[in-house]
């Protein structure tokens, strides 16, 4: 049962993905602090606040703003990464454009999981919605 966001698995992958970000900021030119790093930490860490604050909204409607807005902000992060690489700024990893990738589907199955539990047909995918007790302990 899911009593809080910090049970769902879009919500630890995503903020997974932020500290991430965070890390691999820090070592970017320090004339980037308030232009390619500030934008790529905001537009990482909006992905699970909006979730977040997708979660406790009590509309449907208001739900599916914001988990679009988190959609839209992984898009936009994603963009970033290809800059930093373009700009030599990071090296090719993987590992980064994988987490992205991954909550990239994650929060697609998720928001298909609520528009159909909406409409009041069975979710057919419901493993986005349920904690993931391996990755529990190192999102708190």
């Amino acid at each position: 049962m899911v009593s809080s966001f910090r049970d769902l698995v879009v919500w630890q992958e995503a903020h997974k993905l932020v500290l991430m970000i965070y890390k691999t900021t820090a070592t970017f030119p320090t004339a980037e602090q308030f232009g390619l790093t500030s934008q790529m930490r905001r537009a990482a860490a909006s992905v699970p606040a909006n979730l977040v604050e997708g979660f406790k909204r009590r509309s449907q409607q208001d739900k599916m703003r914001f988990y679009n807005i988190a959609e839209a902000s992984l898009e936009e992060l994603k963009y970033f990464l290809i800059l930093s690489h373009d700009l030599s700024y990071i090296v090719e990893d993987q590992s980064l454009h994988n987490q992205a990738d991954s909550v990239g589907r994650l929060l697609y199955r998720f928001m298909t999981s609520a528009q159909q539990n909406q409409t009041g047909r069975a979710s057919s995918n419901p493993v986005s919605l349920m904690p993931n007790p391996i990755n529990q302990e190192e999102s708190q």
